[in-house]
């Protein structure tokens, strides 16, 4: 076995599949999900590529164990901080050589064995990508809710077929990953930029099991920041519901002023109202907060994209090859990964 950190040359070195595993708090789960994904046989052979997004526990040490043992060929990247984990999937883009990639958690949610079923439809049906959808899925209560809800709103931000379900166990072709990479701004949202890259998705039910280990990485203020990434980074609706709402109250406020005029024309009475001003004054002045609110998202985010706020730091790229593969030849096991 041979362990190298530095780029890829890539020229005849592809496998038919690389499977991308950002990694975070992942230190009891990753070593069997590696160990799993080893005992698989998928056409053209596989590689594994682990992004450790600055994870906080042992998952370091786990990774770099794993390339000393190296039973299957690794590619082992390491942020310098905790970036999300889209981020950490575009890392893990660049640097897969597969000719058709698949994306999944590091939780052993998604069981191992879906994977060559998931590249088979891919491969097989020629589909650019195929995303997994759940018979039963296994989270929180509140979990699958915010699911949901991130699905509505993708249904209608997104040019996505109707009532897909974005998991984030997906897998593409080097195509779609090459279009997907080519983002380098700071908030990128991975399946925003597969629908702008392709039409030819299909879905595949799979398994979903119960989480093996401690609990979901995701809260709600991650959710939260998710689904900002959908909305502001992927379209213009939420600017454009932002100019339909201040047209709503301006007509409301010119009804309102009519019926004032009347009542004050045609009865002896004064207009009564303080407490109707108040009301409409709060409503107006909560309506205009939420546009001003969308909009210094968007400027806010603009801002930090003009001003290189980086997608990731790589802090290091390490290469492992399995002996019996880098024994025929020790140039083939120095070639080592870069990004796409």
């Amino acid at each position: 076995m041979t362990r190298n950190a530095a780029t890829r040359d890539g020229a005849g070195l592809s496998p038919g599949l690389s499977i991308v595993v950002p990694v975070y708090r992942g230190a009891t789960t990753v070593g069997r999900l590696v160990e799993a994904l080893a005992r698989l046989h998928p056409e053209g052979g596989l590689e594994v590529v682990l992004v450790n997004d600055g994870s906080p526990d042992e998952s370091d040490q786990v990774c770099r164990a794993l390339l000393d043992q190296a039973p299957v060929p690794i590619i082992y990247v390491e942020h310098a901080r905790n970036y999300g984990e889209h981020n950490a999937v575009m890392t893990g883009l660049r640097h897969a050589r597969g000719r058709y990639v698949i994306t999944m958690d590091d939780d052993l949610q998604n069981p191992p064995e879906e994977v060559v079923r998931l590249y088979d439809h891919a491969r097989n049906g020629g589909w650019d990508v195929v995303y997994t959808r759940y018979a039963k899925k296994q989270h929180a209560g509140w979990r699958n809710l915010g699911s949901r809800f991130a699905n509505l709103v993708a249904d209608t931000l997104l040019d996505k077929p109707s009532g897909l379900y974005l998991s984030s166990f997906r897998c593409m072709s080097a195509l779609t990953a090459e279009a997907v990479v080519r983002y380098q701004g700071p908030y990128p949202y991975i399946d925003g930029l597969i629908m702008q890259s392709t039409q030819r998705i299909d879905s595949l039910e799979v398994q979903h099991l119960p989480r093996a280990e401690g609990h979901s990485n995701y809260t709600l203020t991650r959710l939260i920041r998710l689904w900002l990434n959908l909305a502001t980074s992927f379209s213009l609706i939420p600017l454009r519901l932002a100019i339909f709402a201040g047209a709503t109250m301006a007509a409301l406020g010119a009804l309102g002023a009519v019926a004032v005029i009347v009542e004050a024309l045609v009865t002896a009475n004064r207009p009564s109202g303080w407490a109707s001003t108040m009301v409409v004054l709060l409503l107006v002045g909560g309506v205009q907060s939420m546009m001003l609110g969308v909009i210094g998202e968007y400027v806010g985010r603009t801002f930090l994209s003009a001003n290189g706020k980086p997608q990731a730091t790589i802090r290091s790229v390490e290469h492992a090859e399995p002996l019996r593969a880098a024994a025929p030849s020790a140039a083939a096991s120095a070639r080592q990964p870069a990004a796409r």
